[in-house]
């Protein structure tokens, strides 16, 4: 009995961590991501109970001779086939037509506190293409809205030369630190007034937060 016990306790304690959704061992993308991808991420968008996987890849392909463009398209598994949910540039965000990056990254975090679900966060930098530009860095978070049953962009952020980030976990729940180069209003010059400044975006009551203030907000694209 005392080793059926022992058992059954062991079985419990495996459940939860069994219940996440894992992805089968081989599977295809319906359609294909364009061009040659540079990065993909598996992201809970819908939650992380059973076949609930999404993945977000982003991809660059020559449109021209000599030019290219960016894309971020993101898939629902259905069985072992990933079906389009959303593509930039067809969606704005973070790709509109003829924007490019040279390089990009994907995180992902329960961000916005609804059960399960992540979030994605995207950052792509735009090189400087003369000497007086700085080159530019975008961040943007995208969520699953399920009344809508539809991929949306839920908060942007705009720098100039760089922006990374992470997921962090404190006191006050989960969070995203964001880190760059720090340029006060009206600073035009490529200098920065603060080569390494953190800002920490945190969503509360439906609105997000930025503290402090060191990479402004952007609403829509």
């Amino acid at each position: 009995m005392h080793r059926l016990g022992l058992a059954a306790l062991a079985l419990a304690l495996a459940l939860p961590a069994a219940a996440r959704a894992e992805e089968p061992p081989h599977y295809s993308f319906d359609p294909r991501p364009p061009g040659k991808v540079f990065t993909s991420r598996l992201v809970y968008l819908g939650g992380e109970a059973m076949h609930s996987e999404w993945r977000a890849v982003v991809s660059k392909a020559m449109v021209s001779p000599v030019a290219t463009q960016g894309y971020l398209s993101i898939y629902a598994l259905n069985g072992t086939v990933y079906h389009l949910k959303y593509r930039s540039p067809k969606s704005a965000i973070p790709f509109g037509s003829g924007a490019t990056f040279d390089w990009a990254s994907l995180t992902s975090g329960n961000l916005m506190g609804t059960a399960a679900a992540q979030q994605l966060v995207v950052i792509t930098h735009v090189p400087a293409t003369t000497d007086t530009e700085c080159g530019r860095a975008r961040l943007d978070i995208l969520f699953f809205d399920a009344a809508m049953q539809s991929v949306m962009p839920t908060l942007s952020l705009r720098n100039k030369v760089a922006l990374t980030a992470r997921v962090i976990h404190d006191a006050a729940g989960t969070a995203l630190s964001v880190r760059g180069p720090y340029y006060k209003p009206g600073n035009h010059r490529c200098r920065a007034d603060m080569l390494n400044a953190t800002a920490i975006l945190r969503f509360n009551n439906g609105t997000w937060s930025e503290s402090p203030d060191y990479f402004p907000i952007v609403k829509g694209d």
